[in-house]
């Protein structure tokens, strides 16, 4: 089909558009040229130039579920309108922390960890008034502190319901430093329904934001096991302690890993979503028992992983002396 799309294309008048269509139609016969077996859930492939930059874009993926149709169209834009609903996330997790004046609201999706909100109040800390004056001050200070995780609590529903309703949300896990997390979830400010799938242990986080969050993913590890990020910032811290240890486990080299690979003495194979070539080791690495983490460019030193490794390294099952090239 596509070779005699190539041929029609040719009696495009508009020069500009007639070589932009080519060259679209060209890169995308080349990339299934390359291709000796259908997944089975099928493929995808976008090809096509910005015709005001004149930046290339060619993205090629396997969806999470079967394709329903066999769709082509040359067009000016780029029709996702059936894969968006098969790559909604259905297993989100909720992430939550609390402390007296501060909260931060994220969602863990597949290998994506997001940043909802940030809420910040006011309840003031110590103070060195005395008698009377110390209770109506301490009344004053657990009031706004009640009106804060209240205002919280609002927040959190208004992110988690709609997930939960959708069947998408899987748990929330809560964390804070100090004891501001056990008020919080002991108080009647989640949703009755949220607080079913809070998970029962409560974790000790010293920030808030981002690296809050990301720091509550890496305590929750054995709640999270499977999960994409988890497993992402798991492997990597993995890699990067074998790196500094140099105890010969890290691994790294186009033809180092694929020599491994081949071999059948690695154990992870670490793979930047950045990679030309990602469809082929997903394909490849299955094939000799090897489990393959994707990094996503969210996860904390990705961009490090990215260019010092060009997105591609793994972590062997023993330590060895030498390759026999």
């Amino acid at each position: 089909m596509l070779r005699q799309e190539i041929s029609v294309a040719e009696n495009i008048k508009l020069k500009k558009t007639r070589n932009a269509v080519e060259w679209a139609l060209n890169v995308a016969y080349d990339r299934l040229s390359k291709i000796p077996k259908l997944p089975d859930n099928g493929l995808v492939l976008f090809a096509g130039l910005n015709p005001d930059t004149g930046d290339s874009i060619v993205i090629m993926l396997i969806p999470p579920e079967k394709v329903p149709i066999f769709f082509y169209r040359t067009d000016k834009r780029f029709h996702t309108e059936f894969l968006e609903e098969m790559i909604s996330e259905s297993g989100v997790i909720g992430l939550l922390l609390v402390e007296r004046d501060y909260a931060t609201i994220g969602l863990l999706k597949g290998n994506r960890l997001e940043v909802v909100e940030e809420i910040e109040g006011y309840v003031p800390g110590k103070h060195h008034k005395g008698g009377q004056s110390q209770r109506r001050f301490d009344r004053i200070i657990e009031q706004l502190a009640e009106e804060f995780y209240k205002r919280v609590g609002e927040h959190a529903n208004k992110v988690f319901i709609p997930l939960l309703e959708q069947g998408k949300l899987k748990a929330i896990i809560v964390g804070g430093p100090a004891y501001a997390k056990y008020d919080f979830i002991e108080g009647d400010y989640l949703d009755y329904r949220l607080k079913q799938i809070v998970a029962p242990e409560l974790f000790d986080v010293s920030y808030q934001g981002e690296a809050g969050l990301r720091e509550l993913v890496m305590k929750a590890e054995d709640i999270l096991q499977g999960q994409e990020y988890a497993e992402s910032l798991k492997y990597l811290e993995e890699f990067k302690l074998h790196i500094a240890k140099d105890d010969g486990l890290a691994l790294y080299g186009e033809e180092e890993v694929k020599l491994a690979l081949q071999n059948g003495l690695l154990k992870i194979l670490l793979l930047g979503e950045n990679r030309d070539d990602l469809l082929e080791w997903l394909e490849k690495a299955p094939q000799y028992g090897v489990k393959v983490v994707v990094i996503n460019k969210s996860v904390p030193e990705a961009e490090w992983f990215y260019k010092t490794f060009n997105g591609l390294a793994g972590i062997l099952k023993t330590r060895i002396t030498y390759f026999n090239y």
